[in-house]
């Protein structure tokens, strides 16, 4: 018969499968420090070994990672979704700007959608506190902030949808455009106008959203990564005017 006794689970690998969960999930980020083992094992209510085992188990996996006098951290999952030839491939192309828009667009799309439906109350006001805080940044002279902003935005729509597998592929794509692979964000923020009609754009996204509108938060996202695109292509015209323009200023120099 294909029955099997059933064994009592060690309170090690319960803690094991709640950290696992909570790494999944995205509740815990890469690059976040957990509490100290104390915290720890009265919070999960284990004792300090069986803890020690669980993240023992959970270091030789690669989820955490210790760092030296600074305590235990989940580890950077993330870094390792492209490798370091393709990150420098792509940062030498425009074409992957281009074509990160696109797949931004396709994913985003779909994840508005699910958070205009699946996403829960509290997963609203979340999109909803970010987007208000955008508006706080918005008045400041320094775009730093709202860019910085506009990723948790994006990021806080695609928590919204639940699925584990879009977060994780879309967390791996933002942080590498927070390290500039794909451009430099700060650039898009650096015209008023520009600033304007972002902001205006993630009005529509947010109202969408709010108003459990799956079609109208889908098509503000399309709508607002089209305007991305176009303003990356006349970031690279310019530049490219600008190397020409150079050239010719320096052979009149030498004339």
């Amino acid at each position: 018969m294909p029955f099997q006794r059933i064994e009592a689970e060690k309170l090690s690998q319960s803690v094991v499968k709640q950290i696992e969960q909570l790494i999944l999930r995205g509740i815990l980020r890469p690059g976040e420090r957990l509490p100290s083992e104390r915290e720890l094992s009265e919070r999960l209510g284990v004792s300090r070994p069986s803890l020690r085992e669980a993240v023992a188990d959970l270091q030789e996996r690669g989820l955490l990672a210790t760092r030296a006098s600074a305590g235990i951290y989940v580890a950077d999952v993330l870094g390792s979704a492209f490798s370091p030839a393709l990150i420098e491939l792509m940062a030498a192309h425009d074409e992957a700007v281009f074509d990160y828009i696109a797949f931004r667009q396709d994913l985003e799309g779909i994840a508005a959608e699910r958070a205009a439906i699946q996403g829960s109350d509290t997963d609203l006001k979340v999109i909803d506190t970010i987007f208000h805080k955008m508006e706080g940044a918005h008045r400041k002279r320094n775009p730093s902030d709202e860019a910085e902003l506009d990723a948790e935005f994006h990021l806080a729509i695609i928590e919204a949808s639940h699925n584990v597998i879009l977060l994780h592929m879309m967390r791996a794509s933002f942080n590498l455009l927070r390290q500039g692979v794909f451009f430099n964000r700060q650039q898009m923020f650096k015209n008023r106008t520009t600033r304007d009609m972002l902001l205006d754009q993630h009005r529509d996204i947010n109202a969408g959203l709010q108003a459990r509108d799956p079609m109208a938060a889908k098509a503000a996202v399309i709508a607002h990564l089209d305007y991305v695109k176009q303003e990356m292509s006349e970031l690279k015209r310019s530049e490219k005017n600008e190397e020409i323009a150079q050239l010719r200023y320096a052979h009149e120099q030498d004339r």
